[in-house]
């Protein structure tokens, strides 16, 4: 049996969006998640954002899209993400990363270390926030974090959803392992500025990494959700000229790979619908984060409806 497809809304990071409004707004129009984003600087900071959205809010689940792991003791967020489960009555989805932008690293003092160390770092990280929120005394010497007898007042949730973005064969097979979901973005090499990336929306990247995470996954797939962070939605009644659009804008991108990739939701509602349908029986995608709100409502009843 297929999933149900849950739909998720990205905070803008915008200074004029009120967030606890948002999150109304967004829970209001039947929104499943709301996610704030996690950069060093101008904005508001992640986790104390989302208390604010729990308590005003009451179904709407809440997480984060997605920490920087370099930027947070494992025990210290694994607390953080207990309570905030707490106060959201089991509402928390704690997403994490392993970090990219140079900027963040150089205004807090962290060395930015290569791309294979953050990963491994979050590999551990992930394991020991695991056995934290499951109500474990977790004693590890690790190659990246030492911890002597460390424990926490578990979630309230049975197993608080871990939610681990990124790319790379290693990242995707441990998230297989051992996260609750896998976040797929669709970003490749980092670009000179350090914050942006350049895209990789072909079908057979798409294929390439679920199979990586099936890879280390094994005989618990069935319990790994598959998300993608959509990076374009164009609601339009002329579908193909949108993603002639899109392919002008793609480095690489060809009509086809455009027609189905996940990153990109274009054309009428009904045609998003349809869309967001084939992207999970293609490839078990189900959960679908998107960075518009109001204008996405139309999807979104379509969606309940059909």
């Amino acid at each position: 049996m297929s999933p149900s497809i849950r739909i998720g809304y990205q905070l803008s990071g915008n200074e004029e969006e009120n967030p606890t409004a948002a999150a109304q707004r967004a829970e209001q129009l039947g929104f499943d998640v709301v996610t704030v984003s996690d950069h060093v600087g101008p904005g508001l900071s992640p986790m104390p954002t989302l208390g604010a959205m729990a308590a005003a809010t009451e179904t709407i689940r809440l997480g984060t899209m997605v920490l920087n792991n370099d930027m947070r003791n494992p025990v210290q967020l694994a607390w953080e993400s207990a309570t905030l489960d707490h106060l959201s009555s089991g509402r928390f989805e704690l997403g994490l990363g392993a970090g990219h932008t140079p900027q963040e690293y150089d205004q807090t003092g962290i060395s930015l270390t290569e791309p294979a160390m953050r990963k491994a770092r979050l590999a551990e990280s992930v394991e020991i926030i695991r056995r934290l929120l499951d109500g474990e005394t977790v004693a590890v010497d690790g190659e990246h974090y030492s911890i002597d007898g460390a424990s926490i007042e578990r979630a309230v949730q049975s197993r608080l959803p871990i939610l681990v973005g990124g790319n790379g064969h290693r990242l995707l097979a441990h998230a297989g392992a051992h996260a609750d979901i896998v976040g797929l973005q669709g970003l490749h090499r980092t670009l000179e500025d350090g914050h942006r990336h350049t895209a990789k929306w072909s079908a057979d990247h798409v294929t390439e990494q679920i199979e990586q995470v099936r890879e280390g996954a094994g005989d618990r797939i069935d319990a790994v959700e598959f998300s993608a962070l959509v990076q374009v939605v164009a609601i339009t009644d002329d579908r193909r000229s949108a993603l002639r659009d899109l392919c002008d804008r793609v480095d690489g991108l060809t009509l086809a790979d455009a027609a189905v990739t996940p990153y990109a939701l274009a054309g009428t509602v009904d045609e998003i619908v349809e869309h967001l349908h084939a992207c999970r029986d293609r490839w078990g995608i189900s959960y679908f984060v998107v960075r518009e709100l109001d204008a996405f409502a139309p999807v979104l009843e379509a969606l309940r409806s059909g």
